[in-house]
């Protein structure tokens, strides 16, 4: 089955920023995580989805391959995989691509590949900062061989054909075409005695313990990136980089956008029309939130500075309270009777206590009047 977009997938057009990636891969992360969706493989692939989309399209290098070759540009190098992109055309067109794909494309030691980990984090780890351990499968430099993959941790023989070049040139007519040694298939060298810990891989896979610090203000889509962390290089060859992808969970409370906290705070329907003062948790605490009297289902309040701080700098975010006005329910007799009693006090002067009542009401004739009795 064939890959989705990734700019499909995100719902974003080709030219977006990298803002505009981040705000769609949290808003999508936080509609398909997991534990809003448990047991839904369908939104387990979307969020999966979702996270791959990101990681390229955030990577401008990766991006660039993408936009040119689509899906298959990225699979015949390998995401984050310091393979030869250019793999197949380098035979031929090795010169040029060697400007393009640096040393892979030239048959020198690769860069190691980059590793990504997703770490999912509460509201409250990710608002006030944390320290974690993870243990990352990677592949590290064999011991026994020193990462040389030869017996004795001798170092390999440079490869008698391209005398360690990694590539040969062909003379065909007026042009020289280069392409990469047969023999040593572009290492530059040959293991003629393999070691036998590593099978002359050079390199063995292994686990390895790292304490990640998450700074305070973190959000989904922000990434941490561990320098040198990733896999080791081909022949000495710098290891790659391990990125700490961020994916934080849903809360039962809160929801966040930025640096902004939303709360649905229910009202009773007697404290809407008479005021009062409510307490509201904030990830800090408990705030005081005064309810004036009168007060509508949907009123946003706002509490300035109660939000969360961002990871970038400058000051928190706010708090912003909707209001929901609960009717009351499992009503007794009398109680019913009272509220009876109420309803027939207010008739005749709805315009006085129920404004947006009476001017929907107004709306409603209107419209009758003009399109229904038509």
């Amino acid at each position: 089955m064939s890959k989705r977009d990734y700019y499909e997938v995100l719902g974003v057009a080709k030219d977006a920023s990298e803002d505009d990636l981040k705000k769609a891969y949290r808003r999508l992360a936080m509609k398909y995580h997991p534990d809003r969706n448990p047991g839904n493989p369908d939104a387990e692939a979307h969020f999966k989805d979702a996270g791959e989309a990101y990681e390229v399209l955030t990577d401008p290098q990766k991006r660039e391959i993408y936009n040119q070759y689509g899906h298959e540009g990225l699979q015949r190098g390998g995401i984050g995989a310091g393979a030869d992109f250019a793999g197949g055309f380098s035979d031929i067109f090795g010169d040029i691509f060697s400007d393009i794909f640096g040393q892979a494309a030239r048959g020198g030691p690769r860069r190691g590949a980059n590793l990504r980990y997703t770490m999912e984090l509460t509201l409250e780890e990710a608002a006030f900062g944390t320290a974690a351990q993870i243990r990352i499968p990677k592949l590290e430099p064999c011991d026994a061989c020193k990462g040389h993959g030869t017996a004795g941790a001798k170092a390999p023989q440079p490869c008698p054909t391209c005398r360690g070049a990694g590539q040969v040139r062909m003379q065909q007519g007026f042009f020289t075409l280069q392409q990469t040694c047969p023999h040593c298939r572009g290492r530059g060298a040959v293991v003629t005695d393999p070691c036998p810990a590593c099978r002359g891989a050079g390199r063995v896979r292994s686990e390895k313990t790292l304490e990640v610090k998450i700074p305070a203000g973190v959000d989904t889509g922000d990434r941490i990136r561990l320098s040198g962390e990733g896999e080791p290089g081909d022949r000495g060859a710098p290891s790659g980089d391990l990125y700490v992808q961020i994916v934080v969970k849903p809360h039962d409370f809160f929801e966040r956008d930025g640096s902004d906290l939303h709360c649905e705070v229910p009202v009773g329907l007697v404290s809407a029309a008479l005021g009062g003062e409510l307490e509201v948790p904030t990830l800090g605490g408990k705030a005081s939130l005064r309810i004036p009297e009168g007060t509508q289902s949907g009123r946003v309040f706002r509490l300035r500075g109660l939000g969360v701080a961002s990871v970038r700098g400058g000051g928190a975010g706010d708090l912003l309270c909707t209001v929901v006005v609960e009717t009351p329910v499992k009503l007794s007799k009398k109680q019913k009777e009272l509220l009876q009693q109420f309803g027939a006090s207010l008739e005749g002067s709805a315009e006085r206590h129920s404004p947006s009542s009476e001017s929907w009401l107004d709306k409603a004739r209107k419209f009758i009047d003009e399109h229904l009795k038509a």
